[in-house]
């Protein structure tokens, strides 16, 4: 094994993990971030909040597990995906320039079949969906594959990750409940506002150097106003998920269920520290409890109803 150093990015979790992999491995695996299982989760719950909310949680275990696979591995694809695209602008940010692409650690052609070996292990898991989840899991490529632009022609590229990682709200609800209902879509609008309001506090740690290189992110347009831009983005997801349990079941304690998630909020907003990119990033991490919040309540609501 390889006594060299690993090359990281300054928020990696599992360094020590990534360093007990053969060299040779260490790059794909920093690829697919394997080493900031934050992403995964950020995409796996809204997935676990569909199925869990159309009450399948108990009785399809197993399809929460599948997800989860699949979650792992397409968020991998898609950060395998967005490297290829940005390897040129990463190479100019301080925070991204030692991925392996751009630091050079692995080939274009090795990322491409890595890419490929990733989404095989994501149709594996599709193919165990119904057929009108795996219809509306199709519709994410377009998405997926216009994402990394984003940043080059909106100051609002988080409003397109929403879209993104949001989409799991649909399948997971979908793979339970094969038809359309109002509440799988608020579901998923909530979801869009979470993800861009979490995002937001995430790229609080680039402005300088994305306003150097011409990245463009909502944390630059909102300049002063994060705090503000952010309780808004929550406030709308919150909004949208009571509206969501009030039609499933229209009781008030119902609604109380959502109170956790709530707080979390408010302790993310009251104690977020926009100038230190340490702070933004604990916060942006801390969303991954707050997921897991919102998974409890849909839960207690879906077996409910």
């Amino acid at each position: 094994m390889s006594n060299q150093p690993v090359q990281t990015v300054p928020d990696s979790e599992h360094k020590g993990i990534i360093g007990l992999l053969p060299s040779a491995a260490r790059p794909f695996a920093l690829l697919a971030r394997f080493d900031r299982p934050i992403g995964w989760w950020l995409l796996y719950w809204p997935c676990a909040w569909g199925i869990a909310l159309a009450g399948g949680a108990i009785e399809r275990w197993d399809l929460l597990l599948w997800l989860l696979l699949g979650s792992i591995a397409m968020r991998g694809a898609g950060c395998v995906y967005n490297d290829i695209v940005d390897r040129d602008l990463d190479r100019q940010v301080e925070r991204t320039r030692s991925r392996p692409l751009a630091s050079g650690a692995t080939s274009l052609k090795a990322a491409w079949i890595w890419l490929g070996i990733l989404c095989l292990i994501g149709m594996t898991v599709w193919l165990r969906i119904n057929g009108p989840a795996k219809l509306v899991a199709l519709g994410s490529l377009a998405l997926v594959a216009a994402y990394p632009f984003m940043k080059r022609i909106t100051w609002w590229p988080q409003a397109w990750l929403g879209l993104v990682f949001s989409w799991g709200a649909l399948v997971g609800w979908l793979a339970i409940m094969p038809q359309f209902h109002w509440a799988m879509l608020l579901l998923y609008l909530g979801s869009i506002f979470w993800v861009i309001g979490f995002d937001t506090i995430y790229a609080l740690q680039d402005r300088e150097d994305d306003a150097l290189v011409g990245i463009r992110s909502s944390a630059l347009r909102l300049g002063d106003n994060v705090r503000f831009g952010v309780l808004v983005f929550y406030l709308i997801a919150l909004t949208s998920w009571a509206t969501a349990f009030w039609m499933l079941r229209p009781q008030w304690l119902g609604l109380v269920a959502l109170l956790p998630v709530a707080l979390h909020f408010l302790w993310q907003l009251t104690t977020l520290k926009s100038g230190d990119g340490d702070d933004a990033l604990n916060k942006f991490r801390s969303n991954r409890y707050a997921g897991f919040l919102m998974f409890l309540a849909c839960l207690v609501l879906g077996q409910a109803g």
